[in-house]
């Protein structure tokens, strides 16, 4: 299975910023690469135009129609719009509450299953030239009463791409969450620091990503500072051009994935 595993130190930290950001420009080189959001909590009713799904399928809890914004917000700057049974292959777990995903699914009495999130990845693999893989949280988020994220990771064996703050804090959360990655017999790719968040770049914020490169080992594959206008659910093109500068690695990342 040709992809990529984009994983956090934390939640709000940019993984779909991320995502989107490497899906659009992969696609706009001539690959077929697609998302996946295995587990999503706090699903929305959608007003994207977007197929949604049904609210009775395995996997998806909640009141009427729900779709997945991490996942809409990918569709959206790749230009995507999969069939229902796609996107149900995208997200095959989609809860309503947002919270930890063991504890939308404790609430809804139906946890994420691995192997059926493993089934879907494949079943998308075969079908498009990559997938990129958007997790939920930071890397030991659990997702049942004894696994974690880690376990989903190692589940899918795809390369680790690692999101991480840019801002004072950030080493130890990167350095332990590298050593998880690692821990696990995962590949880790590289790191992108984002600022989702203004936060100025002062003397501790300029040296963060070189500690990270030095002490973890690992290469910075993106430094990007904070972009306004990224959040919204309709991105300018002049914003996107800002994130692209930072993400300088992307080389990296195209090269990993047209092996």
């Amino acid at each position: 299975m040709r992809g990529l595993f984009i994983t956090a130190t934390d939640t709000g930290v940019g993984k779909t910023v991320v995502t989107a950001g490497l899906l659009r420009r992969l696609r706009a080189g001539g690959m077929d690469a697609v998302a996946m959001k295995p587990t999503q909590t706090g699903g929305t009713i959608a007003d994207c135009g977007l197929r949604l799904a049904d609210s009775s399928a395995p996997g998806v809890v909640g009141s009427g129609e729900l779709s997945a914004p991490d996942l809409d917000f990918c569709l959206r700057a790749a230009g995507l719009e999969p069939d229902a049974d796609e996107y149900a292959r995208m997200c095959p777990f989609l809860y309503e509450p947002a919270c930890s995903p063991h504890l939308a699914g404790r609430l809804a009495r139906s946890y994420p299953r691995i192997p059926a999130i493993a089934a879907a990845a494949r079943r998308l693999a075969a079908d498009h030239d990559a997938v990129l893989v958007e997790g939920a949280g930071g890397v030991l988020v659990p997702i049942d009463e004894k696994q974690t994220m880690l376990d989903l990771m190692a589940a899918l064996g795809l390369p680790v791409l690692l999101v991480a703050r840019g801002a004072l804090g950030t080493i130890n959360h990167t350095l332990l969450s590298i050593r998880a990655i690692r821990s696990a017999g995962l590949r880790l790719l590289g790191v992108v620091i984002n600022d989702p968040q203004p936060t100025g770049r002062d003397f501790v914020r300029e040296d963060n990503p070189a500690a990270i490169r030095q002490f973890g080992e690992v290469e910075i594959l993106g430094d990007v500072p904070h972009v306004a206008g990224l959040g919204r659910s309709d991105p300018t093109a002049a914003a996107w051009e800002a994130f692209d500068e930072g993400l300088d690695g992307f080389g990296r990342v195209a090269e990993e994935l047209g092996r």
